[in-house]
């Protein structure tokens, strides 16, 4: 009887503790979409959680240093300094201009350090407002 007793108490202790890492693993690898102005909103309570910033690259902000590059994200008056230490290459639709998400933590010093950067050029998928689609040419007209 005492086996039986130990073998669960083991099986309870191992099951628990894999449900435990789970939940904590799960907690920390969510992530929200912010704008800067929820950003700038939350204020202290964001220094140090894990989160995604949203906004427009702003022209002439990106700066590389070796593989660490610094751009500010603008949305409407507000700025985001950010600073990208990641391993990944940046995407190549990074540029002037670009929305960009920026995936990281807050720093205390108030600059974003991203460990992930997506971007996208939405002029680039827009179709030209003066084209049309042609008429297809039926077989025997």
């Amino acid at each position: 009887m005492k086996t039986y007793v130990k073998f669960g108490a083991l099986v309870v202790a191992v099951i628990g503790t894999l449900v435990w890492l789970a939940a904590g693993g799960i907690s920390e690898t969510k992530t929200y979409y912010k704008t800067i102005a929820e950003l700038v909103q939350m204020g202290n309570r964001a220094a140090g959680k894990r989160m995604r910033v949203g906004g427009d690259v702003e022209s002439g902000s990106i700066v590389r240093k070796g593989r660490v590059v610094e751009f500010t994200l603008r949305q409407d008056a507000l700025r985001l300094k950010v600073v990208y230490k990641g391993t990944d290459p940046l995407p190549d639709t990074f540029r002037d201009g670009a929305q960009a998400l920026a995936d990281g933590k807050m720093g205390a010093d108030g600059v974003f350090q991203a460990s992930k950067i997506q971007a996208k050029c939405a002029s680039k998928y827009q179709a030209k407002p003066a084209s049309a689609p042609a008429p297809l040419n039926k077989a025997g007209a």
